[in-house]
């Protein structure tokens, strides 16, 4: 047996241990010397009182020694324990879990490191939540799982359970109460089955979304059993027997599964699939087969999606999974070669396939998504394919108002994958429509040049035209404005024009003023200047085209002269004129009081 020694590395007569540990940070350590630095000094300036519990695993590359020193110079913080023989994660997490005295217990890998606050800041969810895991931000490719911070988070009615890393911070005795351990005998693995047994005990489970608490490092992968997939399937059992043995059967239990089926199983039928020989495939599928034997309900397939579904029902049919596992890892080259408007409809052609092999039989669509937390769906419109081409029509005149971005969707052996469509120029859109009372605006995206279509200005610039066609003064010192706008080339209905919107240039104040809405695209308003400050005042027309509000700034078209008066003992000046350069309408308002008109006069 192999014999395991522990010790606080330190000189004698050092400091004393702390007796009051919030958190202990416990680091398996193996061959990982060019990382530890970065780690432990992450972890020593986290502002709590905590223990950091290194296990050395068998390091060669002289690890342990750097562990002795950073120990020497840190007695009672800093508690080197030992392996004889590299005896894997699993074994050395263990050891510095037996070994934890704190409040609450954090793993952390060698290569990885926390960042400034982490652990004050999940301790601090943990206390005032009574938390019995807390989830702090993950720093890595592909890693942002939430965005806000949640106090508790519903292990059946959130994504907590995708994350199985053992990196989170843990209450050490609700770990303690229900005997919750790494498999010793996986080296691939024993955290999920670690995790997946402390969710199923967790009273609260909590998020730190706002701060960066943890960042990967390189990896460490212990085994070349990692990238077995039949070993690994083999392994997926034990946390799914978990979930069965403490779960009941019901929704919580079918969620809970539908992860590991998802991540865990199906997974295996793409890359990992069409890379095995046929020998290998024929065990993947079976593993797969003999976990749905077990734990695939009803309740779980529902949370599949239809792709998924796919590959279960095709577990007896190997070629038939080869075949989706090349459409899964085909990419779909496109091309937008024509977009233009007929009428009210937007056209479309291009070129679209997938780069699987020509043998891949596929009919193609154009897909549209709503941008953001829409309550709307996708829609789907049909096109004409054939030869690598393709050519249809879209109707936007029944769709909500939004952002909508066009995909071309590509179906082949049941299962659809998209691409954006873009073209090879970015000036080839058409201009905006008006679809009765909305705009809708066909435009490139500006980083990546992707198709989108605006309807009601949410984002894309609406172009709109307002000149004035008649301005004077009226009774009571109103400046009275007609004049008439268009959106592209076209004249909007009744009803468009909100307001006329004033806007001081240098405080950004604004006043508001009806507008009569008048046929052909016309309009008329009587101002007054009661209530304006002095300054200078940008004209606006506010347009409703089916979305936020539209502003347009006003072309001057018609000159009109100034006007002074006196109110009170104010003197009121207001001055329209048109902008140089653009011939925009503004008007300059002076309010001078009587006294320092006198004066003004006087110095004159």
């Amino acid at each position: 047996m192999d014999s395991v020694r522990g010790r606080v590395a330190g000189p004698v007569g050092a400091a004393p241990v702390v007796t009051q540990v919030d958190v202990s940070v416990v680091v398996p350590v193996r061959d990982r010397r060019s990382y530890l630095d970065r780690c432990l000094t992450s972890l020593l300036v986290q502002r709590v009182a905590l223990e950091i519990v290194a296990v050395d695993d068998g390091s060669a590359d002289g690890g342990g020694d750097l562990l002795d020193l950073y120990a020497a110079h840190h007695p009672g913080v800093v508690k080197v324990l030992r392996l004889d023989r590299p005896m894997g994660a699993g074994r050395a997490r263990n050891l510095g879990l037996a070994n934890a005295r704190g409040r609450y217990v954090f793993f952390c890998d060698a290569d990885d490191h926390l960042g400034p606050e982490a652990l004050e800041r999940m301790t601090a969810m943990a206390d005032r939540n009574g938390s019995d895991i807390v989830l702090g931000r993950v720093v890595g490719p592909g890693r942002v799982m939430f965005e806000a911070d949640i106090d508790r988070a519903p292990l059946g009615d959130s994504p907590v359970y995708n994350s199985l890393s053992c990196c989170k911070l843990f209450r050490r005795a609700m770990l303690t109460a229900h005997d919750i351990t790494f498999a010793e005998d996986l080296r691939v693995g024993e955290d999920m089955v670690f995790t997946s047994h402390a969710y199923c005990h967790a009273g609260v489970i909590s998020v730190v979304a706002g701060h960066d608490c943890h960042h990967l490092g390189a990896g460490v992968t212990q085994e070349d059993v990692g990238r077995d997939p039949v070993r690994r399937l083999r392994m997926i059992r034990r946390p799914m027997e978990l979930v069965a043995g403490h779960v009941p059967p019901g929704p919580l239990r079918d969620h809970l599964m539908r992860r590991h089926f998802r991540h865990d199983a199906l997974a295996h039928l793409g890359a990992p699939f069409l890379a095995a020989g046929d020998v290998a495939r024929k065990e993947i599928a079976a593993e797969i087969a003999a976990l749905c034997e077990r734990w695939l309900t009803d309740g779980v397939r529902e949370r599949l999606s239809a792709p998924e579904r796919r590959k279960l029902a095709a577990l007896d049919d190997i070629d038939q999974l080869v075949r989706l596992a090349r459409v899964e890892a085909s990419a779909v080259t496109r091309r937008l070669t024509e977009i233009a408007w007929a009428g009210d409809l937007l056209t479309l052609r291009g070129e679209a396939a997938l780069d699987g092999g020509p043998d891949l039989d596929f009919t193609v669509s154009v897909l549209l998504r709503p941008r953001g937390p829409a309550a709307h769906g996708e829609r789907s419109f049909p096109v004409w394919s054939g030869g690598g081409r393709f050519a249809g029509v879209i109707d936007l005149r029944d769709l909500p108002s939004g952002v909508w971005n066009v995909h071309v969707a590509i179906t082949c052996e049941g299962v659809t994958r998209l691409g954006r469509l873009r073209p090879e120029r970015t000036d080839a859109a058409p201009g905006p429509r008006l679809l009765g009372e909305r705009a809708a605006v066909p435009y490139f995206t500006r980083v990546q040049g992707n198709l989108s279509i605006d309807l009601g200005g949410h984002v894309a610039a609406v172009p709109c035209a307002v000149k004035i066609t008649e301005a004077g003064w009226g009774r009571g010192n109103r400046l009275l404005l007609g004049g008439r706008v268009t959106v592209g080339d076209a004249v909007p209905g009744a009803g468009t024009v909100r307001r006329l919107v004033w806007r001081e240039r240098r405080s950004g104040r604004e006043r508001g003023r009806t507008v009569t809405d008048l046929p052909g695209g016309g309009f008329a308003v009587s101002q007054g200047w009661e209530d304006f400050a002095g300054g200078v005042w940008d004209a606006y027309l506010e347009l409703d085209l089916g979305g936020p509000p539209v502003r347009c700034r006003i072309d001057a078209g018609v000159p009109v002269q100034p006007r002074a008066w006196w109110r009170w003992a104010v003197r009121r000046t207001v001055r329209p004129y048109s902008t140089s350069g653009r011939g925009r309408l503004s008007v300059r308002v002076r309010n001078v009081p009587v006294r320092r008109a006198v004066r003004r006069l006087l110095r004159w």
